[in-house]
């Protein structure tokens, strides 16, 4: 195997690591980002971990992340809970970094 060939293989553990860091962090800011919300709606408990769980599997009908912020949104809008699109997705990218950080200092 050259040299080339030695580079490019480990550029491309380096990316698939990467890659599955990034999907970690996007998990795990699910979870914070429902237990959150949670707290807003008035869950607790089983009730919050259980929402929680929503928010994450509500992150695999489309790439990105419109589809949490809209199951957000919706269900804030109808509880009657009060908050802006700025305030959700300023929580959304503050509880990604959090994420990042917790998920670095695992491995």
């Amino acid at each position: 195997m050259s040299t080339f060939d030695d580079r490019e293989k480990g550029f491309e553990n380096k990316f698939a690591h990467d890659q599955e860091l990034e999907f970690k962090a996007n998990a795990r800011r699910n979870k914070l980002l429902g237990l959150w919300a949670a707290e807003k709606l008035g869950l607790s408990g089983d009730a919050a971990q259980a929402y929680a769980k929503e928010v994450i599997k509500s992150d695999f009908e489309e790439a990105g992340d419109d589809d949490v912020f809209r199951k957000l949104k919706g269900d804030f809008e109808a509880k009657g809970v009060d908050l802006s699109d700025h305030q959700i997705r300023r929580e959304m990218d503050s509880l990604l970094a959090v994420a990042r950080k917790q998920i670095q200092t695992e491995g």
